[in-house]
C-alpha cells in the first residue's frame, strides 16, 4: 500500500475521532448504591414476592434507556430488591407491564437464547476488580442463561453455576426470584462486604434496553466497571470447602466395524475452595461431554474449522488460561488435550488451580493422560498469569508443557495491555502487546518467535481495530491451536454506525469503510493472503431487522495444489478474486423469524454461489425449532460441485427443569449424517441426568439404507453435586 494512502486513511480516522466526540449523557443516576437486606427466616421460594422482607428492604427503580430512546426513563416500571443470608443471595425483581399481552417468552430451556425473549438480566463482580465477574439471566417462563464475564467485553457462555429462579405473571406484569448460594461466587474474605452489581431488563416488543447504571452505548452490561453498588452484606458464611461431582455413564455402541459394545465409565472432579476467591479443581477420567455433538460444517477453505471446548470440567474460568496469539491463532487450546495420533485417550487425573489472590490472577493446570498403541501417557501443564495494573490492565505471561516419550514441548510467552474506559472522558480503549516462542526439550529453536500488538477503539459510533503480528515457521505449540504459520500480517477493521434517519424507523446504520487483513509469508516476505470487506450499506431498524450489502476483495496464493474435494483440485498460483454480498435477517424476538444470504463471485479457478437461509419457529413456550440449509454452487472451467448443508434444532422443554432436544446434521461433502436425541432433567440444581441416543451414517449417504446407520449408541449418564 503506497505512503500516501496510507495518510489520507490515517487522516480520515482523524476525523472520525473528532465526529465521536459528541456530547456523552450521565452513565449514572441516583442511588447508585443499593443496600441488601438480611434476613433470618426463610423465604419461600416460588416467585411470588409477598413475603414481609420484600416490602422491607430497599428497592431501586430508576432504569435508563440505552435503546431505542437512550436517556430516557425505561417505559415500564421495574424495581428490584435484595435480601440475603448466611449461605445466599436473593434477589427480588418486579416487572410491571401495562399490556401483558405483549410480554414476549418464548422459552423455557437452560441456556437459553435471551435476546430473542423479554428477559433481566444482573451482572455482579465479587472481586471488586472491575474486570470480572457473574451474569444472570431469567426471562418470564423462569428459562435460566448464564455467563462468566471477563475484560468489560467478552464472557464465557458455556458456563453453568448453580443457581435457580421462579417467576409469576399476573395481569400487572411479570415477577421474579432469584436464588444464588454464596458458594456459586468467587469472593474476596471481609466483614463487610461490598460488590459491584448491575441490573438489566430487555422488553422485545419495544426493542426496549435498560439499565440501572452505566447505560451509555458504547458498553454492554459485561462493563463492571460502570456498575452501581450492592452494599452491607455483613457476617455470611463462607463458600463451604468442597464440591463433589462424581459421573456414572453406562451405554451401548453398534458400528459396522466393531460391532456392539457397551461402554461403563465412571469418574468425577472434586472442587476445593482453598480461599473464597482460589479453587482447585481434581479430576479423574475425566467427563467428556458425551451428550453433545459438535457441528460439522461444509469447509471449502483451505484451513481446518475450529471447534469449542465444551467439556464442563475446562469451561469454568475459561478466560484464566486464555492467551490468544491473533490471526484465530491460540497457545492454549484445550481440546488438544484428551487427544493424542487423533485418538481419544482418557484423562487418568487432573489438577487445574484458577482464582484471584489480591491483584494476582492464577491459571494452573495439570493433566495426566492415558497412553495408546504409539504413545506413552502424556503430560500437559499449562500456567498462565496476569497481574492487575490500574482499574483495567494487566501484566502477565504464560508457559505450558507437553511431554511423553516422543514429545518434549513448551511455549513461553508474556503480554500486557493497557485499557480504559474513560479515554475521550467516555470511550473505550485497549492497547495490548506480546511476545511468545517454543522450546523443544527446553532448548530454544531458530524460526520459533511470535508477536503481536494491536489497538482497539470500540464504541458505538466508531469501532476501530488496528493489529500488527508475525509468526515464524518454527513455532510450534503442541498444546496450542494454529490455523495458519509463517506470516507477517497486518489487519485494519473501521466500522461506523451513526444512528440517523430515525424518524424513518432506522435505529442505526452499518458502514465498514474497510475491514482488511493481509498476510505476508514470513520466511520470504511475499504477498500470501489478503481479505478486504467494504459495507456501503446497512442498517438495523427498530422494529429488529436489519440488512447489509458486502463488497469482498480477496487474494490467495496457492503454494500446493489445493484439494477441494476429492475429485476436485485447486493449482498452484496467485489468485484475485471479488465477491458481493447481501444480507437480510428479520427480527429473532418474534414467533416467526428468518435470516437469509447470498454471496456470489470468484472461487479460485471458478465461479462460485453460496446461499445460506435459517429459520426460527417458536410454537410455543415448550416447543420451538431452529434450522438452517447452506448451498454451495462451484462452477470451474472443467466440471461443478454443488454441496448442502442442513441442520435443525428442536426444543421441547418440560419445565425449565426438563427438556427433550433433537439436533440433526447432514453434510454431503464430508458425507455425514448425524441425528442426536437428547432427554435433559435437573433433579436439583446443580446435578444432571442424561439420556442420549445418536445415529450417524457416513459415506455414500445419498445410497444408504435408512434403517441400517453406520454407527449407533445409545447412553445413561448422571452426574450428581454433593457439597460439603
Amino acid at each position: 500500500m503506497k505512503k500516501g494512502v496510507i495518510i489520507k486513511l490515517f487522516l480520515s480516522f482523524v476525523l472520525l475521532y473528532v465526529f465521536g466526540l459528541h456530547q456523552v449523557r450521565a452513565q449514572h443516576s441516583e442511588p447508585a448504591t443499593l443496600k441488601a437486606f438480611k434476613i433470618q427466616d426463610k423465604i419461600k421460594f416460588d416467585g411470588v414476592l409477598s413475603e414481609d422482607a420484600w416490602q422491607e428492604a430497599p428497592h431501586i427503580n430508576n432504569f435508563t434507556q440505552r435503546d431505542l430512546n437512550f436517556g430516557e426513563p425505561v417505559s415500564e416500571r421495574t424495581e428490584v430488591a435484595v435480601l440475603y443470608d448466611q449461605n445466599t443471595l436473593y434477589l427480588g425483581v418486579w416487572c410491571y407491564q401495562e399490556d401483558v399481552s405483549k410480554i414476549v417468552a418464548k422459552n423455557m430451556n437452560r441456556d437459553f437464547d435471551y435476546r430473542s425473549d423479554d428477559n433481566f438480566q444482573v451482572v455482579i463482580s465479587p472481586f471488586n476488580d472491575n474486570r470480572n465477574g457473574y451474569l444472570f439471566v431469567i426471562n418470564p417462563n423462569g428459562a435460566r442463561a448464564d455467563i462468566q464475564v471477563y475484560g468489560g467485553e467478552d464472557g464465557n457462555k458455556d458456563w453453568n453455576g448453580v443457581w435457580d429462579a421462579k417467576t409469576t405473571k399476573t395481569d400487572e406484569g411479570w415477577f421474579a426470584e432469584v436464588y444464588i448460594p454464596f458458594s456459586t461466587l468467587q469472593f474476596k474474605k471481609d466483614s463487610i462486604l461490598n460488590w459491584a452489581i448491575n441490573f438489566e431488563r430487555d422488553i422485545v416488543s419495544k426493542n426496549e434496553e435498560a439499565l440501572w447504571q452505566g447505560w451509555s452505548r458504547d458498553y454492554s452490561i459485561y462493563a463492571v466497571t460502570n456498575a452501581g453498588r450492592l452494599t452491607d452484606i455483613i457476617d455470611i458464611a463462607y463458600a463451604k470447602k468442597f464440591e463433589f461431582l462424581p459421573y456414572l455413564l453406562a451405554g451401548w455402541r453398534f458400528d459396522e466395524d466393531h460391532g456392539d459394545t457397551y461402554p461403563l465409565k465412571a469418574g468425577g472432579n472434586l472442587n476445593v475452595s482453598l480461599s473464597p476467591t482460589l479453587k482447585l479443581n481434581l479430576t479423574s477420567y475425566t467427563d467428556f461431554a458425551q451428550v453433545e455433538s459438535d457441528r460439522i460444517p461444509v469447509n471449502l477453505s483451505r484451513f481446518a474449522v475450529f471447534y469449542p471446548e465444551k467439556r464442563q470440567f475446562f469451561l469454568e474460568g475459561y478466560d484464566m488460561y486464555s492467551y490468544y496469539l491473533g490471526d484465530r491463532n491460540n497457545a492454549f487450546y484445550s481440546r488438544q488435550i484428551g487427544v493424542e495420533d487423533d485418538e481419544q485417550v482418557p484423562i487418568v487425573v487432573g489438577a487445574r488451580l484458577f482464582g484471584k489472590v489480591g491483584k494476582n490472577n492464577i491459571g494452573f493446570l495439570n493433566i495426566q493422560e492415558g497412553k495408546t498403541d504409539s504413545v506413552s501417557s502424556t503430560n500437559n501443564t499449562v500456567f498462565r498469569y496476569k497481574y492487575d495494573i490500574g482499574k483495567q490492565s494487566y501484566i502477565g505471561g504464560i508457559f505450558t508443557n507437553k511431554v511423553n516419550n516422543t514429545t518434549s514441548n513448551q511455549v513461553f510467552g508474556i503480554d500486557a495491555a493497557y485499557q480504559t474506559s474513560k479515554f475521550l472522558r467516555h470511550k473505550n480503549l485497549v492497547v495490548s502487546g506480546k511476545i511468545t516462542t517454543s522450546t523443544e526439550y527446553f532448548t530454544t529453536q531458530k524460526n520459533a518467535l511470535t508477536y503481536r500488538l494491536f489497538v482497539d477503539y470500540p464504541n458505538d459510533l466508531i469501532d476501530n481495530y488496528m493489529a500488527v503480528a508475525s509468526m515464524q515457521k518454527g513455532f510450534n505449540p503442541e498444546l496450542g491451536y494454529i490455523r495458519r504459520t509463517d506470516y507477517n500480517s497486518y489487519s485494519w477493521h473501521l466500522r461506523i454506525s451513526p444512528r440517523i434517519f430515525t424518524k424513518y424507523g432506522i435505529k442505526r446504520m452499518l458502514f465498514k469503510p474497510w475491514g482488511m487483513s493481509v498476510y505476508y509469508t514470513h520466511s520470504t516476505g511475499e504477498l500470501e493472503s489478503l481479505y478486504n470487506e467494504t459495507r456501503p450499506l446497512g442498517a438495523v431498524f427498530q422494529s429488529g431487522e436489519r440488512f447489509e450489502v458486502n463488497l469482498i476483495q480477496s487474494y490467495d496464493r496457492l503454494d500446493k495444489v489445493f484439494e477441494v474435494t476429492d475429485e476436485i483440485s485447486i493449482p498452484e498460483g496467485k489468485y484475485w478474486m471479488y465477491k458481493y454480498e447481501l444480507q437480510f435477517e428479520t427480527y429473532q424476538g418474534r414467533r416467526l423469524w428468518i435470516a437469509l444470504f447470498y454471496n456470489w463471485g470468484d472461487f479460485y479457478t471458478g465461479k462460485i454461489k453460496t446461499f445460506e437461509s435459517e429459520l426460527g419457529v417458536n410454537v410455543n413456550k415448550h416447543l420451538n425449532f431452529n434450522g438452517s440449509y447452506t448451498l454451495n454452487y462451484v462452477d470451474f472451467p472443467e466440471e461443478h460441485i454443488t454441496t448442502n448443508e442442513i441442520a435443525l434444532y428442536m426444543n421441547y422443554a418440560f419445565t425449565t427443569k426438563l427438556n427433550f432436544s433433537l439436533f440433526s446434521q447432514y453434510n454431503d461433502l464430508d458425507e455425514v449424517m448425524i441425528y442426536n436425541f437428547r432427554l435433559h432433567w435437573i433433579p436439583k440444581i446443580g446435578s444432571d441426568l442424561y439420556f442420549v441416543y445418536n445415529i450417524g451414517y457416513e459415506e455414500q449417504i445419498k445410497q444408504i439404507d435408512y434403517l441400517k446407520p453406520q454407527t449407533t449408541d445409545a447412553a445413561v449418564k448422571l452426574v450428581y453435586r454433593f457439597v460439603f
